[in-house]
């Protein structure tokens, strides 16, 4: 796409906050390639970091939202019939991509769009099983604003700390390559908290079931 290949070599706030909306709704839009490379100029004074994390942010709040009420207003068998399209093919979509974020979603509750916001194949459309399920709009927005606002500031802070050794020319191979190793650092952190969300729910399960017990 010609348009996003030029917004992605003219960053200002206004084209971070398109393309991370963009990012978060079904079209292929990297976000390291954008937050990192928007804070490396931030680094050469051309930006500011923080209204790079924030515009990015705010970005993909919108575009997660688009996906929120898609999934609450179109249902189940729309989605996937985009998803199964020619535009849907075209955005990189697929019916086992979709279910496999609401997999993720079932499995791991309302935390899934703190934590999804995190992992690569999952990130732009844990949205999507958010609508389906009905979930609290405010509390779905302050949870994907905390995931969102996390990984932007990784790529950020990634970005800004290239500035001083990585030449412009390699800074897109460069990022990738170090993409790679905050992807599987983020895995690990991800499985860390959900071990911890799990454990905390059995306790609480437990408890309740002592006390349960004790009444009768």
């Amino acid at each position: 796409m010609s348009f996003i290949t030029s917004m992605l070599g003219h960053l200002n706030y206004g084209t971070i906050f398109i393309l991370m909306l963009l990012e978060s709704t079904v079209i292929p839009v990297p976000s390291e390639l954008v937050v990192a490379p928007a804070a490396y100029h931030a680094a050469a004074g051309n930006l500011d970091i923080w209204l790079v994390i924030l515009f990015s942010t705010l970005g993909a709040d919108v575009g997660a939202t688009i996906n929120y009420l898609a999934g609450w207003y179109l249902g189940r068998p729309i989605i996937y019939k985009f998803a199964n399209s020619k535009w849907g093919h075209l955005c990189l979509l697929n019916q086992e991509k979709v279910e496999k974020s609401e997999r993720y979603f079932d499995e791991h509750g309302m935390v899934a769009t703190i934590t999804g916001r995190l992992l690569p194949g999952i990130r732009h459309l844990i949205s999507i099983p958010a609508g389906l399920a009905k979930m609290s709009y405010w509390k779905f927005l302050l949870y994907t604003t905390i995931g969102a606002a996390s990984w932007h500031t990784i790529l950020a802070l990634l970005g800004h700390y290239m500035h001083s050794f990585v030449p412009e020319d390699q800074l897109q191979e460069k990022i990738l390559e170090y993409g790679e190793y905050i992807k599987f650092g983020l895995i690990f952190l991800v499985i860390v908290v959900c071990f911890y969300f799990l454990v905390k729910w059995y306790v609480k399960k437990k408890k309740n079931n002592k006390n349960h017990s004790q009444q009768v």
